[in-house]
C-alpha cells in the first residue's frame, strides 16, 4: 500500500472537548430527492448530503429527465417533480454503490411506464435486490436480468401496456424486510403510482426506525398514509399525491454517532451541532447505548452533547473509569455495531451486540469486518448465532485496519486510534460515499 492509500490514525495525548459538525443525513437525503421528484412542483431540499451516494442519485433524476439544480457549496437541492411522471420514458441510468439510490429507483421505474436499464457498481451487484425484485415481478413487471438473476444490472421493461394495465389493478402485496427495510421503504414512497387504494404487508422486522422514517417524511410531503399499531400494514388510499416543499435535512446522525462514540472513548464530553433527540433517524438510539455505559446525555440549544463519567458516576474530563459493559439490541440501528465494536475495547466487561445477522449484506460483510479487526487489535470477541460478543483486553493495540470498500468500516475503527498508538486505516477514500472530508474533521475537532 502506498502512503495515499492509508491514513494513519493519531493518538490524542491530551484530550479535550469535541464540537463537530457533520454534513447532512444520507437516509433524509435520499428520501427527499425521490419525493421532490414525485411531488407537483418544484421542492428545495437545504442542507443537503453531497457525497458518492447522493450525487448517484442526484445524476440519475437527471438521466431521467428532471430538472434539477445542485448547489453544492450553499447545500441545496431543487427539483422539479412532475407528479408522479418520468420525464423520459426510456433511459439508463447508474446507482453506483448507493443502496437506497438502487432500492427506490428500482421501485419508481419499476412502477412507471417505460424501458429503463439500471446499472451498479461490483459492489451493489452483490447487495440484497431479490426481495424488492420478486415483489415486482409479482405486480406484472418485466424485468431482463444481463448477468445473475435478481442483480444488477438488468432492464425494466414496462411497454407492454397489458403488463402495465394489470400493474395498476392490483391493490395489496406483501414485502420481506429482513434483508433490508428500504424494500419496504421503496414501494411506501412509491404506492402514489397506483390509481386505487393501496395496501402494503410487511414480515420480518429488521431496519423498522428507517420506516418510520419513510412515513414521517412522506407526511411532510403531504400524504395520508395509514400505519397498523403494530406496523404490519401500509395504508395508501387512491389519488394520494405529494405536494412540493422546502425540506430541511437534519445533520446525519449515524455520523454524528462517531464523534460522540470519540468522546466516550477518549473520556472527554462531545457536542454535534445541530443534532437533536427528536431526531427522524434510528441512529438517534446510539446515545441510549451510550448511556448505559455510563455516558451523561444533555441537549444544548445547538445540539445534543454526550458527558462522559467514571463508574461511580462523577463526571470527569479525562480519561478514567472504563465504559460499562452489557447487551445491546442494535436491529433498529445496525449502522452503529460497528461503532460500538470499536470502542467495545475500551468497556470493563464483555459487550454482546445482537440483532445483527442481516449486516453481512451491506457493503460487505460487516460481522467478519468487525471480527476480523478487533482480532487484529488483540481484543478477544466471537460470533453467535447474529451476535457478536467482545471481551475487553487489558492490552488492545493499534493495527491495520482493513475497509472492505465500506465507509462505516473506516469511521468506525478510526475511534480507537485516538486511544491507541499505531491505529493504521486502509483505504481511507471509501468515506466518499456519505463523508468525504470525515478524516480532515476528526482532525479538526479531536486532534
Amino acid at each position: 500500500m502506498t502512503p495515499a492509500d492509508s491514513y494513519y490514525v493519531t493518538k490524542v495525548n491530551k484530550p479535550h472537548a469535541i464540537t463537530a459538525h457533520v454534513p447532512g443525513s444520507k437516509s433524509i437525503t435520499n428520501r427527499a430527492l425521490l419525493l421532490a421528484a414525485l411531488a407537483d412542483g418544484r421542492s428545495v431540499l437545504q442542507g443537503v448530503l453531497f457525497s458518492d451516494d447522493s450525487r448517484h442519485f442526484i445524476a440519475a433524476l437527471i438521466d431521467l429527465g428532471f430538472e434539477v439544480e445542485a448547489d453544492e457549496y450553499n447545500k441545496t437541492v431543487a427539483v422539479t417533480g412532475c407528479n408522479g411522471r418520468i420525464p423520459r420514458q426510456r433511459a439508463s441510468v447508474n446507482v453506483g454503490s448507493a443502496g437506497t439510490a438502487a432500492r427506490f429507483l428500482t421501485a419508481l421505474l419499476g412502477l412507471s411506464d417505460g424501458c429503463y436499464h439500471m446499472d451498479s457498481s461490483a459492489q451493489m451487484q452483490k447487495r440484497p435486490m431479490r426481495e424488492l425484485l420478486e415483489t415486482l415481478e409479482t405486480l406484472g413487471v418485466s424485468i431482463h436480468y444481463k448477468e445473475e438473476k435478481y442483480h444488477f444490472p438488468y432492464t425494466i421493461d414496462n411497454t407492454d401496456k397489458e403488463n402495465t394495465n394489470s400493474l395498476k389493478d392490483i391493490s395489496e402485496i406483501t414485502i420481506d424486510v429482513d434483508k433490508s427495510s428500504q424494500f419496504l421503504s421503496a414501494l411506501l414512497i412509491v404506492s402514489v403510482l397506483f390509481e386505487r387504494d393501496f395496501t402494503i404487508h410487511v414480515t420480518g422486522s429488521h431496519g423498522m426506525a428507517y420506516v418510520r422514517m419513510t412515513v414521517e417524511m412522506m407526511r411532510s410531503f403531504g400524504l395520508a398514509i395509514g400505519v397498523s399499531a403494530d406496523e404490519r400494514t401500509y395504508h395508501i388510499p387512491a389519488g394520494a399525491a405529494y405536494r412540493a416543499r422546502v425540506y430541511i435535512i437534519e445533520p446525519d446522525m449515524s455520523a454524528a454517532c462517531y464523534f460522540y462514540a470519540a468522546g466516550a472513548a477518549l473520556g472527554v464530553p462531545a457536542k454535534v451541532c445541530g443534532v437533536s433527540r427528536d431526531s427522524l433517524q434510528g441512529d438517534v438510539s446510539f446515545l441510549s447505548v451510550l448511556s448505559d455505559m455510563g455516558c451523561v446525555i444533555s441537549e444544548d440549544d445547538d445540539g445534543v452533547v454526550i458527558n462522559p463519567c467514571d463508574r461511580h458516576g462523577a463526571k470527569t474530563a479525562c480519561v478514567c473509569g472504563r465504559l460499562r459493559g452489557g447487551s445491546w439490541d442494535l436491529s433498529a440501528f445496525s449502522d452503529q455495531a460497528l461503532t460500538l465494536a470499536a470502542i467495545a475495547p475500551f468497556a470493563d466487561s464483555a459487550v454482546e451486540i445482537r440483532g445483527i445477522g442481516h449486516i453481512r449484506y451491506q457493503e460487505c460483510d460487516r460481522i467478519t469486518a468487525i471480527l476480523n479487526n478487533l482480532n487484529a487489535m488483540g481484543v478477544e470477541c466471537r460470533e453467535e448465532a447474529g451476535s457478536i460478543t467482545i471481551i475487553p483486553s487489558d492490552s488492545p493495540h493499534g493495527a491495520v485496519i482493513h475497509t472492505y470498500d465500506d465507509h462505516r468500516v473506516a469511521m468506525a475503527f478510526a475511534i480507537p486510534g485516538f486511544v491507541l498508538d499505531g491505529q493504521v486505516i486502509l483505504d481511507p477514500a471509501c468515506c466518499r460515499k456519505t463523508f468525504e472530508n470525515y478524516f480532515e474533521e476528526a482532525e479538526r475537532v479531536i486532534l
